[in-house]
């Protein structure tokens, strides 16, 4: 079923509604009126040599049941449809060594624009890093841009990372990532709903958003256009109830308007680190985030006529304490005091022609 039925099919869901993949079998084979959208396709299906493609590939078919099986895919029963696609997949081609739902457990998505900056680049690529160094594993779709930065940035770091296809787990595409999906095949694993040698089409990719964002805990935009791919995974996670995170941009950047889209107007998380992300897809009060804060200095302590008296006092042209006074607005008696204590903390020093900040003195 997975060569005759197109991934997500809408009429395929209607169809078959209620029924089990045996009984869908037998149906196809059947001389029953408005099959003949799937029923061509039947004399070219060999599940013999889907099967012997993929063992050669280095692959294997699960389904539903079996221990390798990610169970919260389910969640696309009751996700409703986007683009003309939806449904929980038969079954999927798995290539590589690790087993699915082991990873798939503490994973993030991370997606994006193909045509990306230097700047999406490098964050997609630090993200995972960081992820992968969390013992999270980094899911995309084995695209160019950010997609592939995310994919060589967990390479890089202790984690793994799953490319989840549009086309077979033994098809490369596109051609010039050969390499790194040998090498996601070696260390991580390669997914797909598509039996192997299957090409990518339009409507596959689509389809392929849906498993991206079902089947991880989040979804991280890293750069996209209004129109794009990624917001197609985002709005999976949001119909999958999976947290959204999107990495602010420019704002001259039209590659950045559809991550600052998500977080205007559908309340996608602004993430700016791995922290961020850590702490979108844990329990509540788990990973909390520890926002900056600058370093205390010296200044921080002092109270309100300390911080009035340095304030006055001057940089370069020593001043005498009476002229300081009058700057502050403070009594001399005050002023003297507040200097002396000045002077003991090394914040302030005498010449003979008055005081002067020194040269460590802490910008106010």
């Amino acid at each position: 079923m997975s060569r005759v039925i197109e991934p997500g099919d809408p009429a395929a869901l209607t169809t078959f509604a209620g029924l089990t993949p045996l009984e869908i079998w037998d149906l196809l084979h059947s001389t029953a009126p408005g099959l003949e959208r799937w029923s061509t396709r039947l004399p070219h299906v060999d599940p013999a040599r889907d099967l012997d493609r993929a063992h050669a590939a280095g692959g294997r078919f699960i389904i539903p049941g079996d221990d390798e099986w990610p169970d919260q895919l389910e969640v696309l029963t009751d996700a409703g449809q986007q683009s003309r696609r939806g449904g929980v997949p038969f079954g999927l081609w798995v290539r590589g060594t690790p087993n699915l739902r082991e990873l798939l457990a503490n994973s993030v998505a991370i997606v994006g624009a193909r045509a990306c900056s230097s700047y999406g680049e490098h964050t997609a690529a630090e993200l995972a890093a960081g992820l992968g160094d969390h013992g999270t594993a980094v899911v995309s779709g084995g695209a160019y841009g950010i997609d592939a930065a995310a994919h060589r940035g967990a390479l890089a770091s202790s984690g793994t990372t799953i490319a989840v296809l549009a086309c077979g787990v033994d098809v490369s595409y596109p051609k010039r990532n050969s390499a790194l999906f040998d090498r996601i095949a070696a260390e991580g694993l390669l997914l797909s709903e598509l039996p192997p040698g299957c090409s990518p089409t339009k409507l596959r990719f689509l389809a392929r958003n849906r498993l991206i964002a079902a089947a991880t805990l989040g979804t991280v935009v890293v750069e996209a256009a209004i129109r794009s791919g990624a917001l197609n995974s985002a709005g999976w996670a949001e119909q999958c109830g999976r947290a959204v995170l999107a990495v602010p941009g420019a704002v001259t950047s039209r590659m950045s308007e559809g991550a600052h889209l998500l977080i205007r107007e559908r309340n996608a998380t602004l993430a700016t680190s791995v922290a961020d992300i850590l702490e979108a897809i844990s329990p509540l009060g788990e990973h909390l985030t520890t926002y900056p804060h600058a370093a205390p200095t010296p200044i921080d302590a002092l109270d309100h006529d300390l911080r009035r008296t340095l304030d006055a006092v001057p940089v370069l042209r020593p001043a005498p304490a009476h002229r300081i006074a009058i700057t502050a607005g403070l009594d001399l008696a005050t002023v003297q005091e507040c200097l002396e204590t000045l002077d003991q903390a090394h914040l302030i020093e005498y010449t003979p022609t008055g005081w002067h900040l020194t040269r460590q003195t802490p910008d106010l």
